[in-house]
């Protein structure tokens, strides 16, 4: 299953693909007793999403059978023993793929000629991926983080590892080179490569980046002076050989105090832009500014979720799931559209948006 969405990720899920491209959307839980439900209730929504492809006219013989052995093979797939808050399946002839979200998503069935990827965009966004890159002298590995997680990323030539005949004691007393490890000329060029592999990851992907490693490690990586040097470094040694768990334990107390305080930054903007009369709360007025691109800066109150309609293509108002017109994930519309013109969007805990009622934004104008 897929977690990283990643700009190159996202444009290749936006292109257009031959009618029907199927997107499949179920909220999933973490833990039991909910975990055994979700498997019968995904089932259902793939067995759905198969009786509107059969009942729709536009939809041939032969394409129906390609895009139900499509669903198929990615129900295979998903083991929801990993199971987060969402899953998505994006399905369309000669392709799938899984989707784990760690933001819920309503249950739905979209047929369509691109896949649904506003949740996707959404769920990035709440999560606030960064990047590690754990240094040592031998050996250089990339975590893909998250404000809950890491997981180690094997791409971009990671982990890069040099051979141990470059540590050989015996060959340098016979050359007489016996400087520290990290002002030996070849762990220059090795950590110059892995900085160099790093300025690639960051072109396709920007995301912050936090650097761990003995303190003479990161001090050679200043000097080199690439992508690595402006990075937040985390003078932590051992992690380029260590555990997920490791990596995280010395990764997530900052994690968490930025988190705090890209909190209390984001109050204290939507503080004054209520003196500016530049400021929008509520579901309502907020969708309509940000469909105007008036948005600067987006903030949304981690879990919060609500139902609507669109009445006459003015105003949202309340509505019941049951309704025909009812747009569930009217909230991650909202996140992809500020996110497409440029706004800040920025997660906050739970109850800190008091009479905003959930989401509001700094305008631009």
């Amino acid at each position: 299953m897929e977690h990283a969405l990643s700009p190159t990720t996202l444009t290749e899920l936006r292109r257009p693909r031959p009618y029907p491209a199927v997107s499949v959307l179920t909220p999933t839980h973490r833990r039991e007793p909910y975990r055994a439900q979700d498997q019968v209730r995904l089932r259902n929504v793939v067995a759905e999403a198969k009786k509107q492809l059969e009942a729709d006219p536009s939809v041939t013989r032969e394409r129906r059978t390609d895009v139900e052995r499509q669903l198929d093979q990615a129900l295979a797939e998903v083991d929801l023993t990993y199971a987060e808050d969402g899953l998505v399946i994006f399905a369309a002839p000669g392709e799938h793929q899984v989707w784990s979200l760690a933001r819920t998503v309503p249950e739905r069935v979209v047929l369509s000629d691109t896949f649904l990827t506003r949740n996707l965009v959404s769920a990035q966004a709440a999560e606030r991926p960064y990047w590690v890159l754990s240094v040592s002298a031998d050996r250089v590995t990339l975590w893909n983080g998250s404000l809950d997680r890491i997981t180690e990323a094997r791409l971009g030539g990671f982990p890069l590892t040099r051979r141990a005949e470059n540590f050989d004691a015996e060959r340098r007393e016979q050359i007489g080179d016996t400087p520290s490890t990290f002002r030996d000329e070849d762990t220059r060029h090795f950590l110059k490569d892995a900085d160099s592999a790093m300025s690639t990851i960051l072109r396709r992907d920007p995301r912050p980046l936090y650097v761990t490693g003995e303190q003479a490690a990161l001090s050679l990586l200043t000097e080199i002076g690439g992508s690595t040097k402006i990075a937040v470094h985390i003078p932590h040694g051992g992690l380029a050989h260590g555990t997920r768990e490791a990596v995280w334990q010395a990764i997530e107390p900052r994690i968490t105090a930025e988190a705090r305080e890209s909190a209390g930054a984001v109050m204290r903007e939507l503080e004054n832009a209520q003196g500016r009369k530049s400021f929008a709360a509520g579901v309502d007025e907020v969708w309509r500014s940000a469909r105007e691109g008036r948005v600067r800066l987006l903030a949304v109150e981690e879990n919060y979720r609500v139902t609507v309609r669109d009445e006459g293509g003015d105003h949202l108002i309340p509505a019941a799931g049951a309704d025909l017109d009812s747009r569930e994930d009217i909230v991650d519309e909202i996140v992809e559209q500020c996110l497409e013109t440029g706004a800040e969007v920025r997660f906050v805990p739970d109850g800190t948006l008091g009479e905003a009622r959930g989401i509001a934004g700094v305008l631009r104008y």
